[in-house]
C-alpha cells in the first residue's frame, strides 16, 4: 500500500508520502491546523513523536514561500537524506519573493540548501521505482518563466500505484502548467490521474483549463488558506467526476472537491486487493 496524508495546515501546503516499502517522503513544510487551533502545529514533530518516523529519505519544497517552509526550523529532526527543490532560484530571487517578516524562514532553507549539493545516483534514489516497492514518484520542475514570481518555479509531483495516480503540485500558475504541458513526457506521465490536488490553494490564478483537457480526476483536493477564499472551487468541481470519500467518524459520502479548511487531514491509500490484477483508491477525511 502507498500511503498519503495531505495535511490541514492552515494557510499553507504539507504532505506526507509513505512508499510499499516503507520509504518516507514530504513534499512542502507548512504549519498550524484549523481543526486544533493551533498555529504552531509542526507535521514534522508530529511524524517523529506520534507516527515513529525517525528518519526522512526525501523532503520535496516545491518553492521557497513561507508558508510552504514554515516548518522549516524542524528540517534537521528527521535528519532527510535527499532535497529536492528549485535549485535554479538565486538567494536574491528567494528574498524578493517572501515578505520581510519571513526573512528568518527563509534564511534556513537558504542555509538547508546550500548543504545538499551532492547529486544522487538512482541506486540511491528514494524516487526510482526499484527502491520504493513499485510505486512510480516523478518530479517536474518548470524554469522558464520570470524568476521575479517564483510561484511559476513550483514544481509538480506526480505519484503512481496500484493502478492509480496522483499530482501534487505546489502554487503554480497558469504559465507554468503551460510550460509543463508544453513537455510530452509530463502529459503522458500525467494521464490518467485519479487525485489533483488544486494548485496555489485553489485560487483562480492557478486554474489551467488545459490541463484539464488532459486530465479528467475523480476529486480535487484544496489547501486553502484561512479565508476559505478558493475561488476556483466551483470550476474544479466541474471537472471532477466524484469518488467515494470515508468520513473518519462514520459514513461515506460522494465528493468531487474535499479541501483540508473544510475536510481536515485528508488521507489516500493506493493498494492492491489482488496483486497486479484489482486495485484500490481510499480517500478518508473528517
Amino acid at each position: 500500500m502507498l500511503y498519503l496524508r495531505l495535511w490541514d495546515v492552515q494557510v499553507g501546503n504539507a504532505a506526507y508520502i509513505k512508499t510499499p516499502n516503507g520509504k518516507h517522503i514530504v513534499q512542502d513544510l507548512g504549519t498550524g491546523a484549523y481543526e486544533t487551533g493551533l498555529a504552531a502545529f509542526s507535521p514534522l514533530f508530529f511524524l517523529k513523536n506520534r507516527m515513529n518516523v525517525n528518519q526522512l529519505d526525501e523532503v520535496i519544497i516545491t518553492h521557497p514561500h513561507g508558508d510552504h517552509i514554515r516548518d522549516i526550523m524542524n528540517f534537521d529532526t528527521l535528519n532527510p537524506q535527499i532535497l529536492s527543490r528549485p535549485k535554479h532560484l538565486t538567494q536574491k530571487e528567494i528574498h524578493s519573493g517572501n515578505r520581510l517578516e519571513d526573512r528568518e524562514l527563509v534564511d534556513k532553507y537558504i542555509e538547508i540548501s546550500n548543504r545538499y549539493n551532492e547529486d544522487i545516483s538512482a541506486h540511491e534514489s528514494p524516487l526510482h521505482v526499484q527502491n520504493n516497492g513499485g510505486a512510480i514518484i516523478q518530479v517536474f520542475m518548470p524554469t522558464l518563466s520570470n524568476n521575479s514570481n517564483i510561484n511559476y518555479h513550483s514544481s509538480v509531483t506526480v505519484i503512481e500505484y496500484a493502478n492509480s495516480k496522483v499530482i501534487l503540485p505546489g502554487d503554480n500558475d497558469r504559465e507554468s502548467w503551460q510550460e509543463l504541458l508544453g513537455q510530452k513526457r509530463f502529459k503522458e506521465t500525467i494521464e490518467g490521474t485519479d487525485v489533483f490536488m488544486a494548485s496555489h490553494h485553489g485560487l483562480e490564478a492557478g486554474f489551467c483549463k488545459e490541463l484539464f483537457d488532459v486530465i479528467h480526476p475523480k476529486l480535487v483536493v484544496i489547501s486553502n488558506g484561512r479565508f476559505n477564499d478558493a475561488s476556483a472551487q466551483q470550476r474544479y468541481s466541474e471537472v471532477a467526476s466524484g469518488w467515494e470519500v470515508h468520513k473518519r467518524y462514520g459514513g461515506i459520502v460522494e465528493k468531487k472537491c474535499l479541501s483540508t479548511r473544510n475536510d481536515g487531514n485528508i488521507e489516500i491509500a493506493l493498494g492492491w486487493i489482488v496483486e497486479g490484477k484489482k486495485s484500490y483508491l481510499s480517500v478518508t477525511a473528517d
